[in-house]
């Protein structure tokens, strides 16, 4: 006989069967380009994109600073500051992390071959509630016992899924576009790791599209070219865990939440719980 805490796992394999596994992700085109110019298509699995870049140039580039990202607070309305601020972090820090495997990090006001800048153009909000039930969910039973030895892992609902699109460039030391990217991504209901917050999907896929364009700019090719299996650098681990950064201008974006936010993430907990956000500026 099965307990009650497979009832609620069982209840939402029914509503994933029958309901869209990820959010949409539209592609939302903002004005933060210096140009729109020469963008192609170039989609992964679940991701859109429109990019282009001059892989010559931007090969040849050894530094690189990062402009902080910007998020109107008109695009997403219903996100408070703090979320908006920590979802525009988050963009900075992965960006950060993922350039320092090839390039030289530099401060923002210091020169560099390649500036980088984005803007959020379009984000909708995770469903709190749906969120906060599949999480709830997941702490109680790990895994769904359906008479066989191999474990299945439990869905999140596919209900108020998350996305967010961005638009980003880096354009070299006299101001020309040298890399561009229109990217969107929704959360997918098998991948996407539900925390009780308006800002959770947004803030996961952040660090996906740091990721995505810090290796356009790295590789000078489209990030979603199949290149087999990519294992991360020890900085990006360490990084992740919550450890100093390579580079010292990376410190700015302060440091991943580590150990906090996988634990957090397990139990559910909004990213604002567990992420202090950028470095604040000391006071005098």
């Amino acid at each position: 006989m099965r307990g009650p805490c497979n009832a609620i796992p069982l209840a939402m394999l029914a509503i994933v069967s029958v309901l869209p596994g990820c959010a949409t992700a539209p592609l939302v085109r903002g004005a933060g380009l210096s140009s729109y110019d020469g963008l192609a298509p170039s989609d992964g699995k679940i991701t859109k994109a429109s990019l282009q870049v001059k892989k010559e140039q931007v090969l040849a580039a050894k530094t690189i600073n990062i402009v902080p990202t910007v998020f109107p607070p008109a695009v997403a309305p219903k996100l408070s500051n703090e979320q908006r601020a920590l979802v525009a972090n988050a963009v900075n820090r992965a960006l950060c992390v993922s350039l320092s495997d090839r390039f030289n990090v530099v401060a923002q006001d210091a020169p560099a071959d390649l500036t980088v800048r984005a803007a959020v153009t379009q984000v909708t909000e995770t469903d709190e509630v749906a969120a906060g039930i599949s999480a709830a969910a997941s702490l109680s039973t790990s895994f769904i016992d359906m008479g066989t030895s191999v474990p299945i892992p439990i869905p999140r609902i596919p209900i108020g899924l998350g996305n967010l699109s961005i638009e980003a460039e880096a354009v070299d030391s006299a101001g020309r576009q040298q890399a561009a990217m229109l990217w969107g991504r929704g959360a997918t209901a098998f991948f996407s790791s539900p925390k009780a917050s308006k800002a959770s999907d947004a803030y996961d896929l952040a660090g996906a599209f740091g990721d995505d364009f810090a290796s356009l700019l790295i590789k000078g090719d489209s990030p979603f070219k199949s290149s087999g299996i990519n294992i991360p650098s020890w900085q990006k681990i360490s990084s992740g865990m919550g450890l100093a950064p390579k580079y010292v201008a990376c410190e700015s974006f302060g440091r991943a939440p580590g150990v906090a936010g996988l634990v957090g993430g397990k139990l559910g907990l909004p990213p604002e719980w567990t992420d202090d956000g950028a470095k604040k500026n000391p006071k005098p």
